[in-house]
């Protein structure tokens, strides 16, 4: 019989758990994913108990507790703190989303398991390594392409044209869409994802862009765009409620009309 082995980081075992704070009226406890590639043979579920009248109400603020008072080698990513950075992006039971917007007292189960983003080389324990996505990020040339000197102020649009750009603009880079992703799941190398996709079509829909043509060959390819298959995970992974298949649907019909 065959005999299929999963690799090690693969293999989660249960790890220490923390002593409940004293005198703590109202707890909360987080079952925290920690993996230090080299150093530790398999990623491990730490469990913390929480002081929820010490922290703020947010998933965020309980990770800061944890680092400041319980255990500070936890590793996590933030910055803004208000759903902007897209820094604080984890896995948190099953649903990729923002620590920094996520209410502890909306998190139904007694324990809630956090994680890092799914298939993303762990750099330690919730912090994923984002370097392949920020050059996949850089190949689609995200800046205004223009044929026409740069004008004294700014370069006009209708309100009209300027609305096109809704829903692309909002984008902050959190991944949260991308790794929710089977397609990138398998061909992460080759299939550029739903994040950058997006950002690809905020500027083939930028009237004041004049590299459409360019944009599109870059675009056309088997993996590069068509490997999206409308599973449409990334649209419900969103945290700031945008619609990535949508904008990708819109770049495969320009590819189509000009055929």
């Amino acid at each position: 019989m065959a005999k299929f082995l999963l690799p090690k980081d693969s293999r989660i075992s249960k790890g220490r758990t923390w002593p409940e704070p004293e005198g703590a009226e109202r707890m909360k406890r987080f079952q925290i994913y920690r993996y230090t590639p080299g150093r530790d043979e398999c990623p491990q579920l730490d469990t913390f108990t929480v002081d929820l009248d010490e922290c703020g109400p947010m998933v965020l603020d309980a990770l800061l507790y944890i680092v400041d008072h319980i255990d500070p080698t936890l590793t996590v990513r933030r910055s803004c703190r208000e759903g902007v950075c897209g820094s604080c992006a984890v896995n948190i039971e099953g649903t990729n989303t923002l620590a920094c917007l996520t209410r502890i007292e909306d998190l139904n189960k007694d324990t809630t398991r956090i994680g890092p983003l799914p298939h993303l080389r762990v750099i330690r324990d919730l912090v994923g390594d984002l370097e392949q996505l920020y050059a996949q990020y850089a190949m689609i040339e995200p800046w205004l392409k223009s044929d026409t000197p740069a004008p004294e102020r700014e370069r006009l649009q209708s309100p009209e044209d300027r609305a096109k750009l809704d829903g692309q603009w909002e984008c902050i880079m959190c991944f949260c869409c991308t790794t929710a992703c089977p397609s990138y799941w398998w061909n992460s190398d080759k299939f550029l994802g739903p994040a950058i996709l997006l950002q690809a079509y905020r500027w083939l829909a930028d009237s004041r862009d004049h590299a459409q043509g360019e944009r599109l060959d870059q675009l056309d390819d088997d993996f590069r765009l068509y490997r999206c298959h409308t599973i449409a995970n990334c649209t419900n992974a969103c945290p700031k409620g945008l619609n990535p298949s949508k904008s990708i649907a819109a770049s495969k019909r320009m590819l189509a009309r000009r055929g």
